[in-house]
């Protein structure tokens, strides 16, 4: 088989009217009743973003995305980029109060928006922020995408079809030379993730970038044009939009959408789109494996593609006939991935360590309290340099705090490296808890559990589950003599925060109680031990 060919483009508007041109036929995008080839990707991105000019949105503005995985997201995205502008990929899971900081903090000033998704009813949410006055000053628009939802034009609301109508010849005139504006070092994507402060961080990511590591994402995996990708991961992570999307993207495979995760329907997918790469965190392949309708002729065209996990969870995935599955590791801010391994490696290295740098990138382990580098074997924090964030949105601080004095990354993460050159990814220093596959902060979760006035305190500690990667719970501890009602703090919890950052398990002490040093600090790698093991079982 021929080698993939790199793109040559630099730029993600450039980079779709190159794989329109190298691939019109081929299939890029597949969703429930919906079929594009990259020719007609290439003509809608082109018929958005001439409505994008025609209602004054200019290189440097942000619009935001706020729907589950649909063809209209990637239309939007490319779109969004191809004349300069820059993409906000918001979380479907978000609430209120999480919305309006997101739309603020990146004074977004179009949304563009299914106005609902599952349960959630962002048209809703957008009329709470609004009832505060000046809220989002910014934004001025919302586009609505889906036939089922009505457009009110007294609400400053678009409908998607209308904005899609064929571009005039001017117009289209309009959008070459908005993309010939276009640089690779501009920015394309801000991207939301959770860290050790109580909102969100806004992680500035670069044209160039994504299409060049996200190549070499695909390189380790043997992707081809041939290759087609099943897709239920959320698409406004960075794993979706950034590693996912652009792996495929550059090499003229084919991603098959799926709008949520469902195991049957993600089946159904799997089988009749014969899907040759998955793409899935670990509860998500529990939930699949686990499931009563799975059978090993499901995944019969699977034959690689990424996840984390432990080595058992990825030993399974193999068993069922993933033979090229490749453990990877990375962050938001890491453009998706950093070190990824090859498809073609050992099986134990696989199962073991996430790979080596890729191309271009330059990691190292790195004692945090001496600033040493670590000997081979020895564990420290893992730093990295070359595809990595420009910057957090607005935060010059929290910025320079990132990187070190030579300019590596400091990830966080702790982790060890061998004689070959392989990373070993060993914990992670932060308090950060990654629940159902997503980054939650500690620090967030406390803050919102401590809005109630009977909660004096809160903290969040990890639990310890075989199943899923992590899980959480939250100690509260009341104030004064008043009493503490778990289902009142669940349904606080339900409405202030997203499913995957809500505590699975809490737990009520007095302040006498708390594990302390001499010092008199909560000593919270402690507080785990008091939850009852069996409830963490269950959790």
């Amino acid at each position: 088989m021929t080698p993939p060919t790199p793109p040559v483009s630099r730029t993600i508007g450039a980079l779709v009217s190159e794989m329109a041109r190298r691939f019109p036929h081929r299939e890029a995008l597949v969703a429930e009743g919906q079929r594009m080839t990259f020719a007609q990707l290439a003509v809608a991105v082109d018929a958005l973003a001439a409505s994008l000019l025609r209602h004054g949105i200019r290189k440097g503005d942000k619009v935001a995305i706020l729907m589950g995985n649909r063809v209209e997201w990637v239309v939007a995205d490319f779109a969004i980029c191809a004349i300069g502008a820059v993409m906000v990929g918001v979380n479907t899971w978000v609430t209120a109060r999480e919305l309006a900081y997101v739309l603020g903090h990146s004074e977004a000033c179009l949304l563009v928006t299914t106005g609902r998704f599952l349960k959630q009813d962002y048209r809703q949410m957008l009329a709470e922020i609004r009832s505060t006055p000046e809220a989002l000053p910014a934004l001025k628009h919302l586009l609505i995408v889906g036939d089922a939802n009505k457009v009110s034009a007294n609400e400053g609301e678009s409908s998607w079809a209308d904005w899609m109508q064929a571009p005039t010849a001017a117009e289209l005139s309009a959008v070459a030379l908005a993309k010939s504006e276009v640089l690779p070092a501009d920015v394309a994507y801000i991207l939301y993730t959770s860290g050790s402060t109580a909102n969100p961080k806004g992680v500035v990511l670069q044209h160039y970038a994504l299409i060049e590591n996200m190549w070499q994402i695909g390189q380790r995996q043997h992707v081809s044009e041939h290759d087609r990708l099943w897709l239920a991961v959320s698409l406004f992570w960075g794993l979706g939009c950034e590693n996912a999307l652009f792996n495929l993207f550059t090499h003229g495979g084919c991603i098959v959408l799926q709008e949520h995760f469902d195991p049957v329907q993600a089946f159904h997918l799997i089988e009749t789109e014969r899907c040759s790469l998955f793409y899935g965190t670990p509860n998500m392949a529990e939930a699949l494996l686990n499931h009563p309708e799975f059978h090993a002729d499901r995944f019969k065209t699977l034959r690689g593609g990424a996840t984390i996990g432990t080595p058992l969870q990825i030993q399974r995935l193999v068993d069922v006939g993933l033979r090229d599955i490749c453990n990877i590791y990375g962050l938001t801010e890491t453009y998706g991935n950093c070190s990824v391994t090859d498809a073609h490696e050992p099986l134990a290295l696989r199962l073991n360590s996430v790979g080596r740098p890729l191309e271009s990138v330059e990691a190292r382990i790195v004692n945090p309290a001496t600033e040493l580098l670590c000997p081979v074997g020895e564990v420290g924090e893992i730093r990295v340099k070359g595809y990595v964030m420009r910057e957090y949105l607005n935060d010059p601080e929290r910025t320079r705090e990132a990187f070190d004095a030579a300019g590596f990354f400091k990830t966080g993460d702790l982790g060890t490296v061998n004689e070959t050159g392989h990373i070993f990814f060993k914990g992670r220093i932060k308090e950060m808890i990654k629940s159902g596959g997503m980054n939650v902060s500690p620090v967030e979760v406390e803050e919102v559990l401590m809005r109630r006035p009977e909660v004096l305190a809160a903290y969040c500690v990890p639990l310890m589950n075989d199943d899923l990667d992590e899980l959480f719970g939250a100690i509260l501890v009341p104030r004064g003599e008043q009493t503490i009602d778990l289902d009142i703090i669940r349904a606080h919890c339900q409405k202030e925060l997203s499913r995957y950052k809500r505590p699975h398990s809490l737990k009520v002490l007095q302040e006498s109680e708390l594990p302390l040093t001499n010092t008199g600090k909560v000593k919270k790698n402690e507080m785990q031990a008091l939850f009852d093991p069996v409830v963490q079982a269950r959790a």
